[in-house]
């Protein structure tokens, strides 16, 4: 039986909790019915089947996105082609739905037989937001802010261009409200400008005025009837639809990564996009009740707020959901946003549900001793997952 939130303890001190109100917030907490949890709901049912559970908490996170743009034209086009030693660096524009086109960088490896594996990367939400896709796709210019991200959670590495080299397609675009998506012409922030060519100082000082906009971008999408994640969601599941479109890409053995908030975004789109086939989340991984004892405040951002839905589910489900699809989770047991009781509760249960979908290899809890990052052991790590199921399993 699922413990009240009051009982729950954790060995860290509390990093934000409530104050006067943190009693109101806990006592909703345990008053939701997490009905859809897997656990829960298979105790309730126990003769029920894996895949009865997975249609009923697929609908309920797909509607509770509140977007749906419905099937389009992407009308892909190559806007310019560089060759680099082990791949193509290609920029790329498609449209996401009827109203947003995006540019993304597209990586694809040379020397190795065709159709090769493709992988959508996402880029984390802490950070510097004016850029997006530059912080995991080696653009050709650099700036101290990207550096010092890259050098700090990556182990000075480009993420994307990492599987490049190790013989995947990779496609990258940049979350709403990033990169050259950020809100632009209003509150100071001027309606056009390069920021490679920002001093660290001009840096700063646009980056504080774009962080200042943040909440008040979810309040305009929920506003025009959608979220934050729903948007996001269906951007990245047209990457996947991207990759398919491209002859060098065996649309089969489509995979996805990111740290942090990609982690997120990682998790959401194994969970609800079954072309997916093998995802590797990156440090965002717990359990809602710990997270609310310990660490809403600085781990929770404007990506997770989906109304109807965490009443219902608990983050592990996202990645149960996901299968019989393979899933790694990365979970820094030195992270200091997730507290490691909530990895290793959210891991028990993420187990417990590939052994009912029957397919408990297909899972695996990455748990080092490392701070919130995505090294390059950890990379390797990410490869070798990625190895196991969209490239040897095909020559198998």
């Amino acid at each position: 039986m699922r413990k009240h939130i009051s009982d729950l303890k954790t060995e860290r001190k509390a990093l934000f909790q409530y104050g006067n109100l943190e009693s109101v917030i806990r006592g909703i907490r345990d008053h939701r019915p997490l009905d859809l949890n897997a656990e829960e709901w298979r105790q309730a049912h126990p003769k029920a089947r894996f895949e009865e559970w997975r249609e009923l908490a697929h609908r309920c996170v797909l509607e509770g996105l509140h977007y749906d743009p419905g099937p389009l034209d992407l009308r892909a086009e190559i806007l310019e082609r560089q060759d680099r030693p082990n791949y193509t660096f290609e920029r790329v524009a498609f449209n996401t739905t009827p109203w947003i086109r995006v540019n993304g960088c597209f990586l694809l490896p040379k020397g190795i037989k065709r159709p090769v594996p493709g992988l959508v990367v996402f880029h984390e939400w802490g950070g510097p937001i004016l850029f997006g896709k530059e912080r995991v796709v080696n653009t050709g210019r650099d700036h101290p802010v990207l550096k010092e991200l890259r050098d700090s959670y990556n182990g000075g590495n480009y993420l994307a261009d990492e599987f490049a080299k190790r013989g995947y397609a990779v496609i990258v675009i940049d979350a709403h409200h990033f990169g050259e998506r950020a809100p632009r012409g209003f509150n100071g922030i001027p309606a056009s400008f390069d920021p490679f060519a920002l001093t660290l100082d001009e840096y700063h000082y646009f980056q504080n005025l774009v962080c200042q906009q943040l909440y008040l971008g979810v309040r305009q999408l929920n506003w025009a009837g959608t979220t934050w994640m729903g948007v996001n969601y269906w951007d990245d599941s047209r990457c996947v639809d991207y990759l398919l479109s491209r002859p060098e890409v065996d649309g089969r053995r489509i995979g996805c990564t990111g740290l942090s908030g990609g982690g997120w975004r990682t998790n959401m789109l194994a969970a609800l996009d079954p072309r997916v086939k093998a995802s590797v989340s990156g440090c965002w991984m717990t359990t809602g009740d710990y997270q609310q004892i310990y660490n809403v405040e600085g781990a929770i951002g404007t990506f997770c707020l989906l109304p109807g839905v965490w009443d219902r589910l608990d983050v592990p489900d996202l990645t149960i959901l996901a299968a019989p699809n393979a899933s790694m989770v990365i979970s820094g047991a030195q992270d200091p946003l997730f507290p490691p009781e909530a990895q290793k509760e959210a891991a028990r249960q993420i187990q417990a549900g590939y052994d009912w979908a029957g397919c408990p290899d297909r899972f695996a809890n990455n748990n080092p001793p490392k701070p919130h990052c995505y090294d390059a052991e950890l990379q390797r790590d990410a490869a070798a997952w990625f190895d196991r199921h969209l490239r040897d399993a095909a020559r198998s």
